[in-house]
């Protein structure tokens, strides 16, 4: 267990980053993509951790951010959900944008980019990626809302490896 008490914001980052990725690969096991968000408080104290969710339903809706994002507004405060950050293992799509916008969320950092996911899954049909970037979904909004990413692309690009061609 890493003491996140002592980390700078890069490195705090980094840890909570490569957390979503852990979150990512249980989501695998559980036969569901590889996809993962955790939401962190401003003390450093992870509230909430999300898998994919697209099976068994075939539920193309049940993206992790998303789910996070409908737990954080079920279960938490909006003062708490400003000073949080979402953690996620790839870029949020614009639904999930709007999923962290609308929640409050006031910081995300993510790993794998939009472009290079869509680079690994091709036409894949279940991940028709969206070319916009969640940048633009959010800077569209009337609240803030920091983003940072893409960070350790390589090692969010590797959670999905040879997934997408079966």
């Amino acid at each position: 267990m890493t003491n996140v008490e002592g980390l700078t914001q890069d490195q705090s980052d980094e840890h909570f980053l490569r957390h979503s990725f852990d979150v990512a690969r249980r989501s695998m096991t559980s036969g569901n993509h590889p996809f993962g968000a955790i939401l962190v408080d401003r003390s450093r104290k992870v509230l909430i951790e999300t898998q994919n969710g697209y099976m068994p339903a075939h539920d193309g809706t049940a993206h992790a951010e998303r789910l996070l994002a409908t737990e954080a507004c079920r279960t938490l405060k909006a003062d708490v959900l400003t000073d949080a950050t979402i953690y996620s293992s790839a870029e949020p799509c614009a639904m999930c944008a709007g999923a962290i916008y609308w929640a409050g969320i006031g910081r995300l950092v993510y790993g794998l980019s939009e472009a290079r996911l869509r680079d690994i899954t091709g036409n894949h049909p279940e991940n028709p990626t969206l070319d916009l970037p969640c940048r633009a979904v959010l800077a569209s909004g009337q609240r803030a809302t920091d983003v940072v990413g893409p960070l350790l692309e390589d090692e969010a690009a590797a959670l999905h490896a040879g997934v997408w061609n079966k």
